[in-house]
């Protein structure tokens, strides 16, 4: 069981971290995601908008068909370089740049160019994923529903 202690800790001026310490903590932490005004410099931006009205548009249903999370982690030279977050579980669904809110249940990690190649249709998804060309953790069979709503969004 926790008990509260109701003690102060004492602390003189000048103790803790200098401010030139500061700099360097947060220089030594580059920003996981690009700012904002950067993301438009990503070929796979205006996909990843675009599906985003598609599921603003359909998301209640896709929701009822789908259920579940994925989050879409786009590579380049092995780093993350940019995040999206398919959310087909809760409410009317609902897509948005960053990690998953929630608990995700397909994670995809897919080298942009990769990506690109599978949002237009010209390469299979089960071909490239045997292949090594992009990793899944999670549960991935949920990954062909997911690939059904890309399919959907791809004919419209």
């Amino acid at each position: 069981m926790w008990k509260r202690l109701d003690h102060q800790s004492k602390i003189k001026a000048g103790d803790g971290p200098q401010e030139d310490q500061f700099k360097e903590l947060s220089s030594a932490r580059g920003p996981a995601m690009p700012h904002p005004l950067e993301l438009s410099e990503f070929q796979s931006f205006p996909v990843f908008e675009d599906i985003s009205h598609h599921i603003k548009e359909m998301g209640a249903q896709l929701v009822k068909k789908v259920n579940a999370i994925f989050q879409l982690d786009i590579t380049k030279d092995g780093k993350i370089i940019l995040q999206w977050t398919i959310d087909l579980k809760n409410g009317s669904g609902d897509m948005y740049p960053g990690s998953a809110r929630l608990p995700a249940d397909t994670v995809f990690t897919i080298p942009e160019p990769v990506f690109m190649e599978l949002v237009l249709g010209k390469m299979n998804p089960q071909k490239a994923f045997l292949a090594g060309k992009f990793k899944v953790s999670g549960k991935v069979l949920l990954g062909q529903k997911l690939e059904r709503v890309l399919k959907d969004w791809a004919k419209i």
